[in-house]
């Protein structure tokens, strides 16, 4: 029977309500602090950003952070601070802010007068504090609610302190990982040059901006000397390397933008229009993105985003300037180089070449797929796909090990954004073959079709490529032999974190009143410590787990572990190593690293 509906049941929520409520409209997923995206660090990055649109309009060099075993986090800038009247308001009423107002912040991206105010809601302990002229007002809050204010002197330099705990009846249980917030601040520095980060004793700073982001990326040097521009507003760098593939990040106003968008597009072809015009050929895109590694960014005051996650910049009138700048900067890059004009010649007759002997197969492909209809029997695909503008972003292609674990996965998935690539046997390992060989693997071929990645990345079909299989030899063996594949040709999809790898459990401890999933042995421990009179199934592949039970492992609750690379140059030589020839230097590494369970 429905419930009354009236008057009574319309209920008005406030603004703090409303955020603690519906947490992932503001910071996206929650998650436990194992993975970038979690909202921890959405949290984190809120209060650093406020900190540093400091620093761009000119105000303190220099930014603390520290996180604590009690997982406070502490941020403090030396910056202008807050003004006095308003650190109540700016900290906890939404829609207060100045980045309204561009002649005090010219370029933000942030929540939108929300990120402070939600970071305020989402924590069990705020404290906000602003210094100016050696006085200072602070203001301490739980759960968004004032608690007590405070004001008086001090000998410390002006700006703001901030220091919050994430509210744990809202967060599961979850932790900071170091690596995650060094990744994140390395960031930032190559994004800032000049500005000093501190994360408790340990120093983040550039000197060139994406000049460094792009050394760093490679773990070197490219092929040719880095061409490097900086302006008030565009920043870019590129070389290129022996790598299959692109490898370009983009960001505006310090917001990676993973999935591009018009700034990063018109950075293509103003560089395209650049060598073209400078060389006096007509090469196209694919020849100039095979093996480039790039970096960009750009300042703009009112960003538009086609997504929350704002992944994917939208603005068109920034087209126009974007792409004349980098023509213009590539074409007297290349004027006064000309080691790097000549490397790059070469590059890009070599990737022509290799554009031809592609293109050629792919129509003899194509004609034997028409002569004995050819279809792709191994995919279960889904209604929606990547850029569709409400589900887009949910899209999922699960890549299993054989049609067992894929008849779990079909008939627990939603057929609406998860699709399924079952695998017929271990996939061909391509760590020393060319691009042209995937043509002769009819596996991989069909994968990558599937994916929709034949002509160019930018075309892939699913926001996520999850690979999903057994928890044992053959399984890592299968997982090692796909991301060496995708790292190998496809590294872009690598770097702009579309790859992870699914996680399932191991075990399943229950007894008749309760049932706990474990995905390691610890959590089996544990299980077994509060459960009376439990039985243990051990789950040997994915086939064995029921279509009911793995609705739940890949619905909301799913957990993925990113693939994440951030030096490709490094990656190279690491692929050769584990998945090249069995030379000797790798035997004696396997035995020396033997275990006694495993002899």
């Amino acid at each position: 029977m429905a419930k009354k509906y009236d008057e009574s049941t319309v209920t008005t929520l406030g603004s703090l309500e409303h955020i603690r409520l519906r947490s992932g409209m503001y910071i996206g997923r929650l998650g436990t602090g194992s993975q970038s995206h979690d909202g921890i660090y959405v949290m984190l990055k809120e209060v650093i950003d406020n900190s540093v649109d400091e620093f761009i309009m000119g105000f303190g060099s220099r930014i603390d952070i520290s996180v604590n075993d009690d997982n406070l986090v502490c941020v403090r800038d030396h910056g202008r601070g807050i003004p006095f009247g308003k650190l109540i308001d700016c900290a906890s009423v939404i829609n207060t802010g100045a980045k309204y107002n561009t002649d005090v912040f010219q370029f933000s991206v942030g929540l939108n007068g929300v990120g402070i105010k939600a970071v305020n809601a989402l924590s069990s302990h705020f404290l906000i504090r602003s210094v100016r002229k050696k006085k200072f007002v602070e203001a301490l809050f739980v759960r968004g609610v004032l608690q007590k204010e405070g004001s008086g002197s001090c000998k410390t330099l002006d700006g703001t302190y901030v220091e919050f705990r994430p509210d744990d009846t809202i967060f599961p249980p979850y932790s900071f990982s170091q690596s995650l917030i060094r990744e994140a601040l390395l960031r930032y520095s190559f994004l800032n040059p000049k500005l000093e980060l501190m994360f408790g004793k340990e120093r983040f700073y550039s000197e060139q901006g994406l000049y460094d982001y792009v050394v760093h990326t490679l773990g070197g040097e490219g092929n040719y000397e880095i061409c490097h521009k900086k302006t008030k507003q565009l920043e870019f760098a590129f070389t290129h390397t022996d790598q299959y593939g692109e490898t370009v990040s983009s960001f505006v106003n310090g917001q990676y933008t993973s999935d591009g968008g018009t700034h990063q597009n018109a950075f293509r072809e103003g560089l395209l229009r650049g060598v073209n015009d400078f060389f006096k050929t007509t090469y196209i895109s694919s020849d100039l993105k095979e093996g480039l590694v790039a970096a960009l960014s750009v300042r703009i005051q009112d960003p538009i985003f086609e997504s929350q996650t704002k992944n994917k910049l939208g603005n068109t009138d920034i087209r126009p300037w974007i792409l004349q700048e980098t023509r213009t900067a590539v074409q007297d890059f290349f004027l006064q180089n000309q080691a790097a004009r000549d490397e790059l010649q070469s590059i890009l007759q070599r990737n022509e070449k290799l554009r031809k002997e592609l293109s050629q197969l792919r129509k003899k492909v194509r004609g034997a797929a028409k002569k004995f209809s050819i279809t792709i029997g191994n995919l279960r695909d889904c209604k929606y796909h990547r850029g569709h503008q409400k589900h887009g972003e949910e899209t999922t292609l699960f890549i299993t090990e054989g049609q067992s674990a894929a008849g779990s996965i079909v008939n627990a998935r939603n057929v609406y954004t998860q699709a399924v690539f079952a695998l017929r046997g271990k996939p061909k390992n391509m760590v020393a073959k060319k691009p042209t060989d995937i043509y002769h693997v009819e596996e991989l071929y069909n994968l990558v079709v599937a994916l929709g990645i034949e002509q160019d990345t930018d075309q892939l079909r699913y926001e996520r490529i999850v690979i999903a299989t057994d928890a044992d030899h053959d399984g890592y063996h299968i997982r090692n032999l796909l991301l060496t594949f995708f790292i190998r040709y496809y590294e872009g999809l690598v770097v702009s974190g579309h790859i992870s790898i699914l996680e399932t459990p191991i075990f399943r401890v229950r007894n008749k009143k309760e049932q706990v999933y474990c995905y390691t042995e610890q959590e089996k421990t544990e299980a077994l410590r509060s459960i009376q009179h439990a039985e243990i199934t051990r789950f040997k592949g994915l086939g064995e787990i029921s279509p009911q039970e793995f609705r739940s492992f890949i619905g909301e609750d799913i957990r993925l572990l990113p693939v994440e690379l951030s030096q490709i140059g490094a990656m190279k030589d690491t692929l050769l190593f584990y998945m090249g020839n069995n030379t000797p230097k790798r035997r004696h590494f396997i035995m020396e690293h033997l275990t006694d369970a495993e002899l």
